[in-house]
């Protein structure tokens, strides 16, 4: 009996060394989670049979560090939760490893070359769509006409009114003939340039002229050219004695219709809102347009929110889906895979699906991925007590060995 049962502390220990030799082996390796063997008694009766390994404890709950790697792509669950992908054969697989890339045929892949699972967005919708193949638009996206401008700044009170009467400026002609005609520096105390889009994303300037009435007067008119050419379309802005906006009343704000060739007509409303007349330097806080020209795919990039936001040539990103993470009942019951991957099982429950940050599911780390949770030093000083308790067995086998060959030899 004394042989079974040290027999069955080898094997037990053997089974423990396998997998204390897969902890260290994995000790690199990116969103590992180490395990450990429970041995457990054995009985007939109550007749000590040996030992063996009654089970297997994942540390899934357990996170490993964070390593900073500068690559766009690459995320790290900062709480619960595993990626999703799914393999050619439609399986759903479940990992702590985020080392994504975009492959020639516009899907999101993680670096087992499996499809990553998120809820896709059709720009400018912020309406998510069903659980699926995350897709990477990467064609170009159309012009986008400007309809918008914002103005802030201050336009001193302490301006002189101008010289002469204001004198409007007249653009060149075709191969600059007639040349163009600026307006007179004489007629106008400011002026600033923003850049518009037409429908077909050509570039167009409108310049604000800011005529002043005069210390005392707290009025501004402001005159407009579209590409160089006087809009006869001004504006009268009055202020209050304490320096604030009255008109245009709120939202403080002027309509502009132009006419761009070869495009649809613009209408921009420009906001005054915040502008302000107060004593000293004339400053501008804003001078911003929305539109834009159009723009070729550039790259993708994923925000701690889960957002997969493709990038183009014209400055522009536009969020084109939402990585999803999956959590469960009972985590630590998941059946682990190749490629740091894990599978559900009947005890791990059914996968709860989410967006990062959501629910029970943690943030994300973008530019970081998650290192094995192995510790090392636990793991060596285990060993060392496996081959202690391996060589306190193999003595046991040893010592029944030497006492029936004296018990054969007296016979």
């Amino acid at each position: 009996m004394s042989f079974d049962i040290a027999l069955s502390g080898i094997q037990a220990i053997n089974e423990q060394l396998t997998t204390v030799s897969n902890n260290i082996a994995n000790a690199g390796t990116y969103g590992f989670k180490s395990s450990r063997a429970n041995f457990s008694s054995m009985y007939a009766g109550s007749q000590a049979t040996g030992v063996e390994i009654g089970s297997l404890t994942q540390s899934i709950g357990l996170n490993g560090g964070v390593l900073n790697t500068g690559r766009s792509l690459d995320a790290s669950i900062n709480g619960r939760g595993f990626f999703i992908s799914k393999d050619s054969t439609g399986l759903s697989t479940y990992s702590r490893v985020g080392i994504f890339n975009n492959d020639k045929n516009g899907f999101l892949i993680d670096s087992a070359g499996r499809k990553v699972q998120g809820y896709g967005l059709t720009p400018p919708s912020t309406v998510q769509g069903p659980l699926g193949d995350v897709t990477i638009p990467s064609g170009q996206i159309p012009a986008v006409a400007t309809t918008g401008m914002d103005y802030v700044g201050n336009l001193s009170s302490s301006w002189l009114a101008p010289a002469n009467a204001w004198t409007s400026p007249v653009a060149a002609g075709p191969g600059n003939v007639p040349p163009a005609i600026p307006a007179d520096p004489a007629s106008y105390n400011m002026s600033k340039v923003s850049v518009l889009y037409d429908s077909l994303g050509n570039q167009h300037t409108l310049t604000q002229y800011f005529v002043s009435g005069g210390p005392g007067s707290n009025t501004v008119t402001v005159q407009y050219a579209f590409d160089g050419n006087d809009m006869s379309a001004p504006l009268q802005m009055d202020f209050s004695t304490a320096g604030q906006l009255v008109n245009p009343v709120a939202p403080s704000s002027t309509t502009l219709n132009m006419a761009p060739p070869g495009a649809d007509p613009m209408v921009v409303i420009v906001d005054y809102t915040g502008t302000t007349q107060f004593a000293g330097e004339a400053t501008t806080a804003t001078n911003a347009a929305d539109g834009y020209a159009s723009g070729t795919f550039t790259g993708v990039d994923l925000s701690s929110n889960g957002s997969v936001i493709a990038k183009y040539s014209n400055g522009q990103q536009q969020t084109v889906a939402m990585l999803a993470l999956a959590t469960f009942a009972n985590e630590g019951a998941l059946t682990p895979i190749n490629d740091t991957s894990w599978t559900e099982s009947i005890e791990s429950g059914r996968p709860l699906d989410s967006t990062p940050g959501t629910g029970m599911a943690g943030a994300l780390n973008a530019s970081t991925l998650e290192q094995s949770n192995v510790d090392i030093t636990s793991e060596l000083v285990g060993l060392m007590t496996s081959q202690r308790n391996y060589q306190a067995n193999s003595k046991v086998i040893q010592t029944e060995s030497t006492m029936l060959q004296s018990l054969m030899q007296a016979i």
